[in-house]
């Protein structure tokens, strides 16, 4: 038998939860929309044409934030 070949892994620009945040003066602010039917804790993904949710799949179209 051959040996299997591992298929490339591209690693992912994946965005630290820091950089959901903002400190200005002395207090937080978030940068990013937090999903309506999640809560305040769940960021949404900004994308291009939308915003959407990762956790529970909530999509806006046509928001740009």
């Amino acid at each position: 038998m051959a040996a299997a070949k591992k298929a490339a892994v591209k690693k992912s620009d994946s965005i630290s939860k820091k950089d959901a945040y903002k400190i200005s003066g002395g207090s937080v602010e978030r940068t990013k929309p937090s999903c309506p039917k999640c809560g305040p804790g769940v960021f949404m993904a900004t994308h291009k044409d939308r915003v959407s949710c990762g956790k529970c799949g909530y999509t806006e179209f046509g928001k740009k934030e």
